[in-house]
């Protein structure tokens, strides 16, 4: 701190710091003077504090000269030991300056602790506070889908044109991100089908029967389950995390600022993409499977190539193959619409993108499971 005069026209010698001390009945009067620097012996609180037996405290200014935060580190000092020692302190009489900059450093010595209240569960609170929820996510979910159905209805009808690159662009990103990983489970799963049927039928000499075993599997069940799963995982957390991210960096905000339809311009698109793309990497997901079927048959059964291929032909019908093709249509809407919904309704913040993401892939499976289980329930009435 820069030294402060208290008469700055006129010079004087250093003289020290005094802090004289009288009692005058129930009130103490210190008296301050002389120099106070921090480079120059200064009177201790500590020590003036022992003599100090009244309540009430005045600290006044005689004769003060140079003085720097030696000056307002005494006084802060006095201030906080009057305070504890709940005495009353009297400032008002020392120069305005000094008292201006004490004004800015008075801080609370003792802040206030905050209670921490004990929180209790409340089977009420939680019960209707869940509830509000359900109902809230029911509204949204609703919102979203009556959203997406305008929108299909409107490109229908040809009162709004749909975004084909942007669908194209993520129709080559869901088929290059999860070829691999379809090929190598789906030729896996079809590998374990015929495995196990292959010790089970070979018990009775009825190794033939792991064709039709395989066969139907892959395609009525596991084929459109297996890409439907890598998709979900792939390319629906992926649209949960762009749009989770879109969202904080209020790209969507500014969208609807614009007038732009969010549901429009970024799900559409992207809602079409998987709905095209699910059905061709099924096909893809049953010839996997059904070689992986054939390469047990082969190698463990001793079942020529043309044998397996002709009890496939006679056992797999075009109704078995299109039931499957059918439930990937729907599996890819399921993906889309889960994935685009956890994003567009994530928090804004990075946490929120994460819980987002998750939340996508484990909706789009419980949806794909409890989907595929309708499916057979229909398929079983309608004699398919």
């Amino acid at each position: 701190m820069t030294h402060v005069h208290t008469s700055p026209t006129t010079p004087h010698a250093t003289t020290p710091a005094q802090a004289n001390l009288e009692i005058r009945g129930q009130k103490c009067v210190i008296e301050l003077g002389g120099d106070w620097q921090l480079h120059a012996p200064t009177p201790s609180w500590h020590e003036i504090s022992k003599k100090i037996t009244v309540s009430k405290i005045t600290i006044t200014a005689k004769e003060l000269g140079i003085w720097d935060t030696a000056l307002l580190l005494f006084l802060m000092h006095a201030r906080s030991w009057s305070v504890a020692k709940k005495k009353k302190l009297e400032l008002s009489s020392l120069p305005p300056n000094v008292v201006i900059i004490l004004a800015h450093t008075d801080v609370e010595p003792h802040p206030k602790t905050v209670r921490k209240e004990h929180s209790t569960f409340d089977l009420r609170f939680f019960i209707g506070s869940n509830t509000l929820l359900f109902f809230k996510k029911i509204k949204e979910v609703t919102e979203f889908l009556g959203n997406c159905t305008l929108g299909i209805g409107h490109i229908i009808l040809g009162k709004q044109k749909l975004r084909w690159i942007d669908c194209l662009l993520e129709m080559q990103d869901c088929w290059s991100s999860s070829l691999l990983i379809v090929s190598f489970i789906s030729f896996l799963v079809g590998v374990i089908l015929a495995f196990q049927a292959a010790i089970q039928f070979q018990r009775y000499g009825a190794g033939i029967l792991v064709v039709d075993l395989v066969s139907l599997s892959i395609v009525r069940e596991m084929g459109p389950i297996m890409a439907a799963i890598v998709v979900a995982g792939g390319t629906g957390a992926g649209f949960a995390a762009q749009l989770g991210n879109m969202k904080v960096d209020e790209e969507i905000d500014a969208l609807q600022t614009l007038g732009i339809s969010a549901v429009n311009f970024l799900v559409l698109p992207r809602l079409f993409a998987i709905t095209i793309m699910m059905p061709i990497l099924t096909i893809y997901s049953n010839v996997l499977g059904i070689l992986g079927g054939m390469y047990i048959s082969a190698t463990m059964l001793h079942i020529p190539t043309a044998l397996y291929w002709n009890e496939m032909h006679h056992r797999v019908s075009w109704t078995d193959i299109a039931s499957g093709l059918i439930k990937s249509l729907f599996f890819g809407m399921i993906i889309a619409l889960a994935g685009c919904l956890h994003g567009i309704d994530s928090e804004r913040n990075t946490a929120g993108v994460g819980h987002a993401t998750s939340s996508a892939v484990v909706t789009s499976i419980m949806l794909i499971i409890l989907a595929d289980a309708l499916f057979s329930v229909i398929y079983n009435a309608l004699g398919i």
